[in-house]
């Protein structure tokens, strides 16, 4: 035999005849082997978990061990689970939106001045209407100019509104006509004295105060000119109050469909429902003890017509109020905003209780 198979080198693959069969696997010569690095051997790992060297559990090591291994097949990590949804929140309780306290405390005070100077003394009752006009005209022409830019001239508006009042009570209405005509033409003339800008929309919303404020209040002072004039005047002061205490009312606790939801969003047609009803039993039983001559089914009329009446000029002035871009015309009487804010369905109630009770009983 060639001994030079002994010399080969041992990548060739032949090995001598006394080292046995070649192992399985690829051969590698000795410098080779000495430049590889042992695998690390991994301890089996027992069925508890690791141990340290006392015997203790160890904590599992931070990722998985093995590149197939995902990190939820550990049963030491907690399962997650769904979070309860939070309860439902309590529902809001309803708002009245403004302060009773402060406005039932106001209303009565006001009560008391009108009743006590309209049956003690009826000039004095006039006083009460001038200066409610006034100062509604105040606070009419100072929210114009200060969200519109529109500047009505207050001093003819205030001294010709007065005088609409006085002269609806001495002279009839004839008399509110002639000072109505004659505050309208103050207006054009005061406004000559500025510039010229603006002119037609100054007096165009001068024109329109005068006639919003003074001119319907001075249907008050003629229905104080009759022999029963207190009574009627406590008459046009009780449906409209009680009118809009019915709306309230009703509309506050049943109220679901809107009445306006664009011009007045408080408003319900079931608060309308109320205000018909209390204000027609109202009427019922004014015409029937407090008119001279009145029957109750003239009350039912007059009730209806004055829940339509104070609606609508209810309605009006939030009209008004919206497109000037607030909530209340004034501050001036806590919890009812201004007195503007309380002349709304007043004004345009009183030529109709006004005109109603002329055709019923006269106007004597």
């Amino acid at each position: 035999m060639n001994d030079s198979s002994w010399g080969a080198p041992a990548g060739s693959g032949r090995r001598g005849p006394d080292q046995g069969p070649a192992p399985a696997g690829p051969a590698y010569d000795r410098h080779q082997a000495a430049q590889t690095r042992p695998m690390p051997i991994v301890p089996d790992v027992p069925a508890g978990g690791f141990q340290d060297g006392h015997g203790r559990g160890a904590a599992h090591p931070s990722g998985p061990l093995f590149r197939d291994e995902t990190p939820h097949e550990h049963p030491q990590e907690p399962m997650h689970r769904p979070t309860p949804p939070p309860p439902p929140a309590p529902r809001p309780k309803k708002s009245a939106g403004r302060d009773l306290g402060a406005a039932i405390g106001v209303g009565v005070g006001l009560g008391a001045v009108i009743i006590a100077s309209l049956f003690i003394w009826k000039a004095a009752f006039i006083g009460v209407i001038a200066v409610a006009v006034v100062v509604g005209l105040w606070e009419l022409t100072s929210r114009l100019q200060e969200r519109k830019a529109i500047k009505a001239p207050l001093v003819p508006l205030a001294v010709g509104g007065a005088a609409m009042v006085v002269a609806g009570y001495v002279r009839g209405a004839e008399g509110a006509w002639v000072a109505m005509a004659l505050t309208a033409l103050a207006v054009l003339v005061w406004r000559m004295t500025e510039p010229p800008e603006g002119y037609l929309k100054d007096v165009t919303a001068g024109v329109f105060a005068a006639f919003y404020v003074p001119f319907l209040a001075t249907f008050v002072a003629l229905l104080l000119t009759a022999g029963d004039g207190p009574q009627r005047v406590l008459t046009f002061l009780l449906l409209t109050v009680v009118s809009d205490t019915g709306a309230y009312a009703i509309g506050w606790r049943f109220g679901k469909h809107k009445l306006a939801p664009r011009i007045s969003p408080g408003k319900t047609r079931e608060g309308l429902l109320g205000a018909v009803t209390f204000a027609m039993a109202a009427g019922a039983l004014c015409m029937e003890f407090l008119i001279e001559d009145g029957a109750w089914w003239q009350g039912l009329i007059i009730g209806f017509a004055v829940a339509a009446s104070a609606t609508l000029g209810d309605l009006g002035e939030s009209m008004i109020k919206r497109d000037l871009g607030i909530k209340d015309m004034g501050t001036l009487l806590p919890g009812h905003g201004g007195i503007m804010d309380r002349l709304d369905s007043l004004l345009p109630t009183a030529p109709v209780v006004w005109l109603l009770l002329a055709l019923f009983v006269g106007t004597a």
